[in-house]
């Protein structure tokens, strides 16, 4: 097993357990990560889903076997592992609940990317993030799409063409970093973010606004707009909204 699997009061906890080799990614666990990643998304029991790593590094992206059988991949046997990573990020971005990513040590490479796809981002003061692949005369293909939607073009620039490391407070300015946080207190600030999500927001509320968000940058101006206005009346008639509503106008305690 690569990674871990719980839930606790609402919330998934899906770790990367492999920190013998600072949690690279390989074949099983890009899959497991998928799975778990499913089994939370069809699991009515969670409404938030974190993201968290074993040892000192959160993810240092591919290992040194997988970087050798690029040697001698055929162009198929290639293909068929950087769709295995693009559907894990897409599911990832894609969720229809929070994603959290509890960052305790260097996100680099692909594990910059499994960090980029995550809705919110909680790093330790040390940690380090990079897009380091042209480093090695790889492209950083696959998250590229992702980055420049989540923090625009000329940023994703620097960090995709230059491959250089930036800290966490360079990551935070640049959107990358939701938080920063120090060691100590990493765990305990995260259970409480997601808590606090889990008891005052609206499950469905929050995922017609992920899927939101989603569809209007691909519309025009009045398309984005009609969308928008379709989809704030049929969010009027969500059994959630209605209870929102009704708890709010009589001022009574919503349970969510």
């Amino acid at each position: 097993m690569y990674t871990n699997y719980e839930v606790k009061n609402r919330i998934a906890f899906i770790t990367l357990n492999r920190p013998e080799k600072r949690n690279a990614f390989s074949d099983e666990l890009v899959k497991e990560l998928k799975t778990n990643f499913s089994k939370a998304e069809k699991d009515e029991n969670v409404k938030v889903v974190v993201l968290k790593a074993e040892g000192d590094v959160f993810c240092a992206g591919a290992d040194l076997g997988y970087l050798q059988s690029l040697q001698t991949n055929s162009y198929q046997e290639n293909l068929g592992d950087s769709s295995s990573l693009k559907d894990l990020y897409e599911q990832i971005y894609m969720l229809s609940k929070p994603t959290v990513a509890q960052v305790q040590g260097h996100a680099l490479a692909g594990g910059c990317g499994l960090v980029s796809v995550c809705d919110f981002v909680f790093s330790v003061p040390k940690a380090k993030y990079g897009y380091t692949e042209v480093k090695i005369g790889f492209v950083p293909a696959i998250v590229m799409y992702f980055l420049i939607r989540k923090i625009g073009e000329a940023r994703a620039r620097h960090l995709l063409i230059s491959g250089n490391l930036i800290n966490a407070e360079k990551a935070e300015q640049y959107g990358i970093v939701t938080e920063i946080v120090e060691a100590e207190n990493l765990e305990k600030t995260v259970l409480d973010f997601c808590q606090n999500i889990c008891d005052t927001n609206s499950a469905q509320a929050m995922a017609l606004t992920k899927q939101a968000i989603l569809d209007v940058q691909e519309k025009t101006i009045p398309d984005a707009l009609c969308y928008a206005a379709e989809l704030n009346a049929k969010a009027r008639m969500t059994d959630d909204c209605k209870k929102g509503i009704g708890a709010f106008l009589n001022k009574e305690k919503i349970s969510w």
